[in-house]
């Protein structure tokens, strides 16, 4: 009996040890969809590894003329929380959502930011939607992914409140550095021609003056009027550089400075971020490609 009992324990000890040595069950990740690549990219900073992340409008792509997938409604009805810009931005979206069945939650992500109006616009739909040009503006996207990352999933706030305070000192430091290199480009030189309404928030922010033959989005022409304008106040101005951008067509860009003598001063990222092996993989990578090409056009030799 005394052998029988011994062996009933240790069996039931090995079993115990064979239990302790098994991995725990991998929580599942959070399944989140942004809307864009550059939220897509704080979302990625805010919540590392405990998100499942899929970006609708990749790198490269162009937000104001996506067009939705059948593999994207799936997306979106699958995922527990969709992060959007807003502002206008996402002409696209509410369609989608019908389509997805309202299953997700929507977090707006420029919640709390004041929105830019163009001179032109005419109604609360003309706000400029591209608030993250701004750096501040851009902490408080982070701050808002992470308030709604930490209220779908409190069991793991402590990470995404660490994550994104991490991040938020290293925006801090961008923010330093953007006003720093903008201090070293003369007040007179401060002009750009760009292809579409994009660097408004920078432009506010940093005092830069950006003019665009575009309005705020790329889903628009230009008349020969309005370029005829544009080129007479270019000369005027004697604004000394214009920039590609790379989502849209150069061709208005290169037209633009053969007519007028301004110098090509490169690509501006404004819509959307790059592949990993491309100039702008990052929003931070991003910013300092920017005001990299801005400083090398702009500054005096």
């Amino acid at each position: 009996m005394a052998s029988r009992r011994g062996l009933l324990a240790s069996l039931a000890g090995l079993v115990a040890g064979l239990l302790t040595a098994l991995p725990a069950a991998a929580e599942p990740a959070l399944k989140v969809v942004a809307s864009f690549s550059i939220i897509g990219d704080f979302a990625r900073q805010v919540g590392g590894d405990r998100i499942s992340l899929t970006t609708l409008v990749g790198p490269g792509g162009d937000s104001h003329v996506y067009r939705p997938s059948p593999d994207d409604v799936r997306r979106v009805a699958d995922a527990q929380l969709v992060i959007i810009n807003g502002l206008g931005l996402e002409g696209w979206l509410p369609r989608l959502v019908d389509a997805a069945g309202h299953r997700a939650r929507i977090v707006t992500a420029t919640d709390g930011i004041a929105p830019r109006r163009p001179a032109e616009a005419q109604s609360g739909r003309d706000a400029d939607p591209h608030a993250w040009q701004s750096v501040a503006n851009a902490k408080v996207y982070v701050t808002n992914i992470r308030d709604a990352f930490v209220a779908v999933d409190p069991a793991n706030a402590t990470i995404y409140q660490t994550n994104a305070q991490a991040y938020l000192t290293q925006l801090d430091a961008l923010d330093h550095d953007v006003r720093a290199a903008i201090a070293r480009i003369p007040p007179p030189r401060r002009k750009v021609i760009s292809t579409h309404d994009a660097f408004g928030y920078f432009g506010g922010a940093y005092g830069i003056s950006f003019i665009a033959p575009l309005g705020v989005s790329t889903d628009s022409e230009v008349s020969a009027r309005d370029l005829a304008a544009i080129v007479r106040q270019i000369k005027a101005q004697a604004v000394p550089a214009v920039f590609l951008e790379n989502v849209s067509d150069p061709r208005l860009m290169r037209q633009i400075a053969a007519e007028t003598g301004a110098k090509v001063g490169g690509t501006l990222y404004s819509d959307s971020l790059t592949a990993q092996n491309g100039e702008a993989p990052t929003y931070i990578d991003m910013v300092r490609h920017n005001i990299k090409a801005l400083t090398d056009a702009l500054a005096e030799r």
